[in-house]
């Protein structure tokens, strides 16, 4: 069989469907790439590549690692995530992907994955399955638990993360296989609320290596296992494509994008009031730039996997009266329009909704 040609696949005029529209039976086409490159701006290039021009009907399934990199959600506030400075004096990578949930260390005992389809072919469920049956494969008894993690004896080994844009999806997510958990402790912060919701009392305690499990695996080993599950669990073979396939100027364009100082720490604003709190779907941080009365500036944090709705809430405040009934007002009309048109793509709406409920709440607290 011929590996296809990425640079052909079309990738515009497509139907907007749902996020998480379950018709798997449409997929015809599985594909694999696995990358030797460990520059982790470059790996989220060639990720959102793919994501872009995949057609409908073909599900990717891309394996890489990123060498010494901490990657934080795309609303997330670096600063208060990782110990940035701390992290580049050892040389360190800070990449903040397009999707959105919480913080993560990767290392070269780390894989990760992405499964890449459109829009209609989208089915986490079946996404899942992949890693879970590639992984007993092995002897490991793997289940899934929490809003995104899968847990081997209650101790988180895969988290994941959902993005759409266009017409594309893709799920990614972690494998620790043998990651340095000194290190990942080392460099990320994270709140005592969120590992007191988990039950635990550190980072390390909370997670853990496939090797604590098998200790022979091996990488390779790994990677074996996800292609044949992949094959698997949608019950076609899976063609193998070369990154050299996608258009390396293309690629390069986005690299710089992914690693430039704008996109990795945004931009800091003066602030004067800040609210904060920790509900079932994540960590909300907003901080308000305030001028006789009204809000001039915001910037929302959240490790929250609905990043649509987070990303479009700072423009939805800019220019309210800091006041708790006009805040709330601006909050709860917040993708009406969208939802209306059919056109959102965040999570479905009871969720979105109650997001929205929760912020008014911390707003009527907070004021």
């Amino acid at each position: 069989m011929d590996i296809p040609d990425i640079r052909t696949w079309p990738g515009k005029g497509l139907p907007r469907q749902p996020f998480y529209r379950m018709e798997t039976d449409m997929i015809n086409r599985l594909v694999w790439m696995e990358t030797d490159n460990t520059y982790p701006y470059r790996n989220l290039a060639m990720e959102e590549y793919m994501t872009l021009h995949v057609p409908q009907g073909t599900c990717i399934l891309y394996l890489w690692q990123n060498r010494h990199t901490v990657v934080i959600g795309k609303n997330q506030n670096c600063w208060r995530e990782c110990r940035v400075n701390f992290l580049e004096q050892e040389n360190g990578y800070l990449v903040r992907r397009l999707s959105g949930g919480g913080a993560v260390f990767h290392d070269l005992g780390n894989l990760n994955f992405t499964f890449i389809v459109g829009a209609g072919d989208y089915d986490v469920s079946r996404q899942l399955d992949v890693i879970l049956e590639a992984v007993r494969s092995l002897g490991i008894h793997a289940e899934k638990t929490g809003r995104n993690d899968i847990t081997v004896d209650g101790r988180k080994f895969s988290g994941n993360a959902f993005y759409r844009t266009g017409d594309g999806c893709y799920h990614h997510g972690t494998i620790l296989i043998r990651a340095d958990k000194e290190n990942m402790s080392r460099y990320l912060n994270v709140s005592k609320e969120k590992l007191a919701s988990k039950g635990v009392t550190s980072v390390k305690s909370r997670v853990a290596n496939l090797c604590e499990f098998k200790p022979d695996i091996t990488l390779e080993e790994v990677k074996s296992a996800l292609v044949e599950a992949f094959s698997k669990v949608y019950g076609q073979p899976a063609v193998r494509m070369e990154e050299g396939e996608l258009p390396q100027p293309d690629i390069d364009a986005r690299t710089e994008k992914f690693a430039s100082w704008q996109w990795k720490y945004g931009r800091k604003i003066p602030f004067e009031y800040e609210m904060e709190k920790r509900f079932p779907w994540g960590n909300i941080q907003i901080q308000f730039h305030v001028d006789e009365g009204m809000i001039q500036d915001v910037n929302v944090f959240s490790d929250a996997m609905d990043q649509e709705m987070i990303g479009m809430l700072a423009e939805q405040l800019k220019g309210c009266a800091y006041a708790e009934e006009d805040i709330c007002r601006a909050v709860k009309a917040m993708g009406t329009d969208a939802f209306q048109a059919g056109e959102y793509t965040g999570a479905d709406e009871p969720q979105s909704c109650r997001i929205k409920e929760d912020i008014m709440t911390l707003v009527r607290e907070s004021l």
